[in-house]
């Protein structure tokens, strides 16, 4: 079944990010440690080593773990059913046989009931059809999100992949600070230090049974959860705080492009406007038609 092919993958992507995570420098919002969907499968930043650089690609094509050195080096890692302790100790191998040496936390993050990568027999599941469609799907939504980001000139994250959530994101920011929450602890501070729409997708997990993008505002202005947005599929979810729409509603949609455009439009309206962004500011058409009008 797929929910166990996407456990046990979460967790390798983890292992891999975490690698990330060790070796390159933290930039703002850990923008750092994302993979990128690229033509083949996940893509990781390139991460320095010594006089050297290296990145791995989970190439969901050819079912291959792939770890390209910039010295010539490349190591292939079969993608195959395995556990998730027995992922670990294998591409631990692979770096080592291309002396590279990376300690890291080995603990999950962001699931329930994490168990040590060092011992998780359970998830060992890899189904290599679901894998690939999966990917694909995310490589078809990619450019309608690039076209959504491309509409806004202010801070906004590229679109990439996050191997904790599990998710396709992008993040627009109105450019002021966010409420501190101290509690939520470091991670939260750093990911939300300012005010942000962030939108994605992701196959489900929690009170959330299927796939389905999402769209969150924080911190979330009064009215949000009330707004007007299309299409008729999407719903504000009461304990995430969070819109969803079914990926189902958008794969079967008469134009899934417009359809999910529909979706990341009008829940950043209904964001920006409550929360009062500058907007005029900080999107490409507002700006453009700004400037011609003084201009004339």
């Amino acid at each position: 079944m797929w929910a166990d092919t996407y456990a046990t993958l979460h967790m390798w992507t983890q292992i891999v990010g975490k690698v990330c995570l060790a070796l390159t420098p933290r930039s703002n919002h850990y923008w750092n440690i994302a993979f990128q969907v690229g033509a083949s499968g996940l893509i990781t930043p390139v991460m320095p080593y010594g006089d050297r650089s290296f990145s791995v690609i989970f190439n969901f094509l050819e079912d291959n773990l792939e770890i390209h050195c910039s010295d010539g080096g490349l190591r292939r890692l079969k993608l195959e059913p395995m556990s998730v302790a027995t992922f670990y100790r294998r591409f631990k191998v692979e770096l080592r046989s291309m002396g590279i040496e990376v300690k890291i936390w080995p603990m999950p993050v962001e699931i329930p009931n994490p168990i040590r990568f060092t011992d998780d027999e359970m998830h060992a599941s890899y189904n290599d059809d679901q894998v690939r469609a999966w990917w694909r799907a995310m490589l078809a939504m990619k450019p309608v999100m690039e076209e959504f980001r491309c509409e806004f000139v202010g801070k906004c994250s590229p679109v990439h992949f996050f191997w904790g959530s599990f998710d396709l994101a992008v993040t627009r920011f109105s450019g002021h600070r966010a409420p501190p929450k101290p509690e939520m602890g470091d991670m939260y501070a750093e990911a939300y230090s300012h005010e942000v729409i962030s939108h994605g997708f992701w196959p489900g997990s929690g009170p959330v049974h299927e796939a389905a993008f999402y769209a969150y505002a924080v911190p979330e202005p009064a009215g949000f959860a009330t707004a007007s947005i299309e299409p008729s599929a999407a719903y504000y979810h009461s304990e995430l705080h969070e819109y969803i729409l079914p990926y189902e509603a958008v794969r079967t949609a008469s134009s899934p492009e417009a359809t999910l455009l529909a979706f990341l439009r009008t829940t950043y309206n209904a964001g920006a406007d409550l929360g009062n962004w500058d907007r005029k500011e900080l999107e490409r058409w507002r700006w453009a038609r700004t400037s011609k009008s003084e201009a004339s």
